[in-house]
């Protein structure tokens, strides 16, 4: 269905290109949102990544799905969009006034969940971006390894490597983050479990295949 859509909205067919946004625009918005987080520019990432696909659908080809090169090209503008956040100069707001006192807090649970996601995008936040990247599109939108050398442009033997070290780095850092401690015991369980599966060991931080980390 989407190879018919796409290819009327090359051909100009702007209710096609209607659809494919409607189709398309929770997944872009759930991955601008997992890699730049809840920010007030949020809605004007997501209208760049279709300003974008609308100004480069007459070069999409075919030779990957169409979802594969939408990833592609939010992944190019949110990288674009954080190069530069970094580079802007940190204004400092004014402290909010008195919260409402009419507001029912949020429950328990909500409020631990929120801080299990805020703690992560911390840890995220401190990858470096290839790194950032591969661990977001693979652990949380459940992308191949194959699919996303496709997105990033690098062979799947780079991807994985990258996967390795992501995983890696924010095993180490779990620990820093109270409400993420339960997590680092379940990680180091998961290892354990799987060491003795294959009745050996298995050195830690030794990428398969492994380059340097740096690839």
């Amino acid at each position: 269905m989407d190879d018919q859509v796409v290819e009327r909205a090359k051909s100009g067919d702007p209710e096609a290109f209607r659809h494919l946004m409607r189709t398309h625009r929770d997944d872009v918005g759930r991955l601008v949102f997992r890699m730049i987080g809840s920010s007030a520019d949020q809605e004007d990432v997501i209208q760049e990544v279709f300003l974008q696909v609308h100004r480069s659908l007459k070069d999409f080809r075919g030779q990957a799905r169409f979802s594969t090169w939408l990833y592609r090209v939010t992944v190019n503008v949110v990288l674009m969009y954080r190069r530069a956040a970094r580079s802007r100069p940190i204004l400092v707001e004014e402290p909010a006034g008195d919260a409402p006192l009419d507001v029912d807090p949020m429950p328990d649970e909500q409020v631990a969940r929120n801080a299990r996601i805020q703690a992560l995008a911390r840890l995220l936040d401190r990858l470096s971006e290839k790194k950032r990247t591969v661990f977001i599109l693979h652990e949380l939108e459940g992308v191949t390894p194959a699919e996303i050398a496709k997105i990033v442009g690098s062979p799947v033997l780079t991807v994985r490597t990258r996967l390795f070290y992501a995983r890696r780095d924010l095993e180490a850092m779990l620990r820093e983050e109270p409400t993420l401690a339960a997590l680092a015991d379940q990680l180091d369980a998961d290892r354990e479990r799987a060491t003795a599966r294959r009745g050996g060991s298995v050195k830690r931080g030794t990428a398969p295949g492994d380059r340097g980390e740096n690839a």
